[in-house]
């Protein structure tokens, strides 16, 4: 029988009083393998007014006292690993490796923010530095939580990509009403069952999980939530947007990142990059690579590379650690699916793939694509990659930023210098050069423009996006 999952409220594991709970299908076991609570708003009510009284007094603990917490977190996280990456697997349809790796980039995650906060300073300014200012005039900043912080993580990375909401909300005193993906929810349960081993006072973070139309408006739009933290889809990104309460907002959201390769590039290490950045876990990364925008004269030698390399792509289950799985549900499968059918619907070349097995979608790439076809601008978040023939850096570029989205590109070229040119002209948040586009190192600023997100993320810049400067002016007199 399936486990009922309990949420998680001022330091206690409850069931809901709705009665009521979700029901979380493995993608790959294509079975039961949990539930989750289906929360009532007015346990929201209580989850929140809760985190609001616990937070004063957080709040007033020094930063290195916070910081033990978050050590003993990160301990016992790496202390339930195997299963915490079960879960994972089991849940979202991830390899066992790679869900390992998950949970210790999550540990060294925690652990950087803890130093990073540490190390944090406030700063004075005299006021004679102003024309018409006297040195009687002393203003002394610092950075003080926002309140409590809403953290809404997704599906593809349950406990790290929660982790970079939760640890950076902590470590500088706010609360946290963490609502993990629903799909997801049980890899979230247990990353918070290994930080209430820690002891963290009641109420400094409360895990909510219950159904969108009940409460998903209900949580952002509520009056005491002081900042949203949020990954996911564009649409819903939007939607948070417009009926959150004027109140800080960062979100990463879709992409549909370009592989800009030039005709000087190293083809064959191009190929690999490529490989890697668009079909890792079915290409179910919001920083995958989801185009390749080509110069049409050496189009035919990268194609046939990338042949190659999908050829010998693993595919199967995650518990035999393969690289294309099936994805997270039937509906995703079927809109990667529709994208391949319409492609070739209107004469894109089939160069391998476009095979299906329920969920699980062989990886496939298209050559010849073109404009219209809705794969050149639609984020699939599946195993499926369109080549787009250019003839200059020109078209290349007009190409990239024709879509609605912004978060990262990649440029192939041995030319340095017509890297940097090109670079600064993509309309993204961050362009790799001679490298796939993905998140990390998690200190780096990670930033999406356009549909791809707002606000800047990146341990030290969640910091500052979940603090406000607070400033305090001494007047000298004799």
């Amino acid at each position: 029988m399936a486990k009922n999952y309990q949420f998680y409220i001022n330091g206690e594991w409850r069931e809901s009083r709705s009665k009521e709970s979700i029901s979380i299908l493995s993608p790959y076991l294509r079975e039961e393998i949990g539930h989750v609570q289906a929360i009532s708003q007015d346990e929201v009510d209580e989850a929140i007014n809760g985190a609001k009284l616990a937070q004063k007094e957080w709040s007033q603990l020094s930063v290195r006292a916070r910081g033990e917490y978050l050590y003993r977190w990160a301990n016992e996280l790496l202390a339930m690993k195997n299963e915490i990456a079960q879960s994972i697997m089991e849940e979202v349809g991830k390899t066992f490796n790679d869900a390992v790796k998950e949970v210790e980039r999550t540990a060294d995650f925690i652990q950087y923010t803890i130093e990073e906060a540490t190390h944090m300073q406030g700063e004075s300014m005299l006021g004679e530095n102003f024309p018409g200012g006297n040195r009687s005039k002393i203003a002394v900043t610092h950075r003080v939580p926002l309140g409590v912080i809403l953290a809404i993580s997704p599906f593809n990375y349950p406990v790290n990509l929660s982790a970079a909401k939760i640890a950076p909300s902590l470590i500088v005193g706010n609360a946290v009403i963490f609502k993990p993906a629903t799909q997801g929810a049980i890899s979230g349960v247990k990353m918070i069952e290994a930080l209430h081993k820690t002891g963290l006072p009641k109420g400094v973070l409360n895990l909510v999980t219950g159904r969108g139309s009940v409460i998903g408006d209900y949580l952002v739009e509520h009056p005491d939530i002081d900042m949203i933290s949020f990954t996911g889809g564009t649409e819903t990104g939007q939607h948070i947007a417009k009926i959150s309460n004027m109140i800080p907002l960062v979100m990463e959201l879709g992409g549909k990142d370009p592989a800009i390769v030039r005709e000087d590039a190293d083809l064959v290490f191009t190929s690999k990059q490529i490989i890697s950045g668009a079909y890792s876990y079915s290409g179910q990364r919001c920083t995958a690579i989801k185009r390749v925008l080509v110069n049409e004269t050496v189009a035919d030698e990268l194609v046939s590379l990338l042949k190659e390399e999908i050829e010998s792509l693993t595919v199967g289950s995650p518990e035999e650690n393969n690289i294309i799985v099936p994805l997270i549900d039937d509906k995703s499968a079927d809109f990667v699916q529709g994208l391949i059918d319409d492609a070739l619907e209107k004469e894109a070349t089939l160069v391998v793939g476009n095979k299906r097995e329920g969920n699980l979608i062989y990886p496939t790439l298209l050559d010849n694509i073109t404009t219209d076809m809705r794969v050149a601008w639609e984020e699939p978040f599946g195993p499926v990659l369109p080549i787009i023939r250019v003839k200059s850096d020109k078209e290349a570029i007009t190409l990239a930023n024709a879509s609605k989205f912004g978060l990262q590109a990649s440029v192939f070229t041995k030319d340095i210098n017509k890297a940097f040119t090109i670079a600064p002209q993509i309309e993204a948040g961050s362009v790799q050069i001679n490298g796939r586009t993905e998140r990390g190192p998690d200190h780096f600023p990670f930033i999406g423009i356009k549909g791809s997100g707002m606000g800047t993320q990146g341990i030290k810049r969640s910091i500052e996006a979940m603090t406000r400067e607070k400033v305090t002016i001494i007047n000298i007199y004799e």
